[in-house]
Parts: structure tokens; C-alpha cells; sequence
């Protein structure tokens, strides 16, 4: 089931504007086991409205959540932007709970 744009959604649930990415590779410095994507790749995914980014490992990662606090060099909140995403795929019908 489509809905708004992912990176509309992003915004009006957070106030963070993922095209503010400067793609450094800082938030990719350091990729934890469980990532099947980079952080920034993540950002890219959200940009280009690809809805397979709700369902990627990245995105449930709770350790990559836990990491995903103060990583970022464009200041983007990026556990905010992953929590957005979770709801949004549950909003969707794409997990439960």
C-alpha cells in the first residue's frame, strides 16, 4: 500500500529534511554486522522514495539505532528519521507491532 512520499513522511513526522545529507560518510564510518545498508545509502533510499527501504535490517537494527545518535555532520537526527521510518512501514501494513 503507497502512501506520501518517504521523505515527506520523514519530514512531517520529525522536521528532518534528508536532501540536508551532505553525503560525508560519517554516519557509514563505522557499519555494524547487522546493517545490510549504510546509514547514508539508508538517506538515499528515503530521497528517492524506494520503499525498499522500509524493509531493509538497517532500519530494525536496534543497535544501529542505538549508534545512529550523534553521527551525523549535517546535524540530521538520524534515530528520529529511522524511528519515522519504523512507523511508517507499520502505518503501511509491512510489519506488525
Amino acid at each position: 500500500m503507497a502512501g506520501a512520499p518517504l521523505r515527506l513522511v520523514v519530514l512531517t513526522a520529525t522536521g528532518q529534511d534528508v536532501r540536508k545529507c551532505s553525503h560525508c560518510e560519517f554516519c557509514s564510518a563505522k557499519i555494524d554486522p547487522e546493517q545490510d545498508i549504510s546509514l547514508e545509502t539508508l538517506l538515499q533510499m528515503v530521497v528517492m522514495n524506494d520503499e525498499e527501504v522500509l524493509a531493509t535490517r538497517t532500519l530494525w537494527s536496534d543497535k544501529v539505532l542505538e549508534s545512529a545518535q550523534h553521527v551525523c555532520a549535517s546535524n540530521l537526527s538520524l534515530e528520529a528519521i529511522l524511528l519515522a521510518l519504523r512507523n511508517e512501514a507499520r502505518r503501511r501494513g509491512l510489519v506488525s507491532g
